[in-house]
């Protein structure tokens, strides 16, 4: 009689198939290509304070991503007090979802790969914005946000220092407390 060899449940921690990060981590190691992404969105113009954003494909692990599947869409708006209908968020509102989310995802997956178990995470955050920048009253006022502010609660055993520093590996937060070069072509039609 022969017995197959069943393979081996994968790890997971908070969630996360750490089995399968860690050959992740290994493939990269040895072709560093294959970390390489390119996430793409459009935008169109809807009208007075509303835009609508098409998330879909992206490339990265070599190949074409989210292929052949519904595309993800995301409407903006404006709130009454700056002249909208109020019918979506802003999008620096949309950033901030962005930053903690990322902020988040980021904790929960670090943790997993130090086998730190998260029971729950919750945050709030905040962020100051001076209309002065963006209605080009102030060249001393910048456009965007001046300061944001985020607390998290994190049920785990973890240290709040060890738990910091996972949060600091989040891409979303190297973006906006770093910024990145961005480039601009408009043409008319």
């Amino acid at each position: 009689m022969t017995t197959a060899l069943a393979a081996p449940a994968p790890t997971i921690v908070n969630g996360v198939n750490v089995s399968a990060l860690f050959e992740t981590i290994e493939a990269v190691k040895a072709n560093a290509e294959i970390a390489k992404f390119n996430f793409r969105a459009k935008n169109s113009w809807m009208g007075g304070d509303r835009n609508r954003s098409t998330i879909k494909e992206f490339t990265g692990a070599l190949a074409e991503q989210r292929t052949g599947v519904q595309a993800f869409i995301a409407d903006n708006g404006e709130p009454d007090v700056l002249l909208g209908e109020d019918n979506a968020p802003n999008p620096v509102e949309w950033l901030l979802h962005a930053l903690i989310g990322c902020m988040t995802t980021t904790t929960a997956y670090h943790a997993a790969a130090r086998n730190i178990v998260i029971e729950a995470i919750d945050s709030e955050l905040d962020g100051d914005l001076d209309l002065r920048g963006f209605l080009g009253l102030s060249e001393e006022v910048r456009k965007g946000y001046q300061a944001i502010r985020v607390r998290m609660r994190v049920k785990t055993k973890a240290m709040p220092e060890t738990i910091k520093a996972l949060t600091q590996m989040s891409p979303v937060l190297d973006v906006v407390s770093k910024s990145v070069p961005v480039t601009v072509s408009v043409e008319t039609y």
